[in-house]
């Protein structure tokens, strides 16, 4: 009968033990979501400029940046457009259209 106390107490140190690997490997879990969780936010908001370290700017200031550039893209398209194109005499295909009708064998 002396036996069962230690048993009890080798039992409980185990359960202990047990319950502190669970609790560490939950917070270590959690711990590792919460820096994704941070590192997304840093993203999507940006992150000001530190000493040696530019700003980086968060998604909406990227996406305006993307749509100012593809603003400016679609201005220039319209420029090459309207020269291949034949319109009122001035685009470069209505030069090349008068070039061959000059060069053209009849």
């Amino acid at each position: 009968m002396q036996d069962l106390p230690v048993v009890a107490w080798v039992l409980s140190v185990a359960a202990v033990i047990a319950a502190l690997i669970i609790i560490g490997r939950a917070v270590k879990a959690t711990l590792a979501f919460m820096r994704t969780l941070a590192h997304f936010a840093d993203d999507w908001f940006g992150e000001p400029g530190r000493p040696g370290i530019p700003a980086r700017p968060g998604v909406m200031a990227q996406l305006a940046a993307v749509r100012a550039e593809q603003a400016a893209i679609v201005e220039r398209l319209a420029v090459v457009e309207h020269e291949l194109l034949p319109n009122s005499g001035s685009s470069l295909r209505d030069v090349v259209d008068r070039v061959e009708q000059a060069v053209r064998p009849e």
